[in-house]
């Protein structure tokens, strides 16, 4: 099973950026998209972003089109989740995974990181 490990987050105030790293321990031909989601407090986790190893197609949530991107390092087994223009309302914990399925299902996602706290002051 993939060990996937972030890093990166912290705490800023509103309009500042964050870039959220994920390391993963190895990369298998199995191992098809990489996950960014979040959970906050008495919230359901939820999808943020995502992108896949190979072509590096990419996916958003509605929440951060134009101010979220995800990018992808295959030399490093690295994904990135560059965050600007952060809103109060960002302020979660951040999760990278990774899904054998070319699917953005929740449920999908095998392996998830410990997570990394993001908070986001106004």
């Amino acid at each position: 099973q993939v060990q996937l490990v972030e890093s990166g987050g912290g705490s800023v105030q509103a309009g500042g950026s964050l870039r959220l790293s994920c390391a993963a321990s190895k990369r298998t031909f199995s191992t098809y998209i990489m996950g960014w989601f979040r959970q906050a407090p008495g919230k359901e986790r939820e999808f943020v972003a995502a992108i896949t190893w190979s072509g590096g197609t990419t996916y958003y949530a509605d929440s951060v089109k134009g101010r979220f991107t995800t990018s992808r390092d295959n030399a490093k087994n690295t994904v990135y989740l560059q965050m600007n223009s952060l809103k109060p309302e960002d302020t979660a914990v951040y999760y990278c995974a990774s899904s054998r399925a070319a699917s953005l299902s929740i449920p999908d996602f095998g392996s998830w990181g410990q997570g990394t706290q993001v908070t986001v002051s106004s």
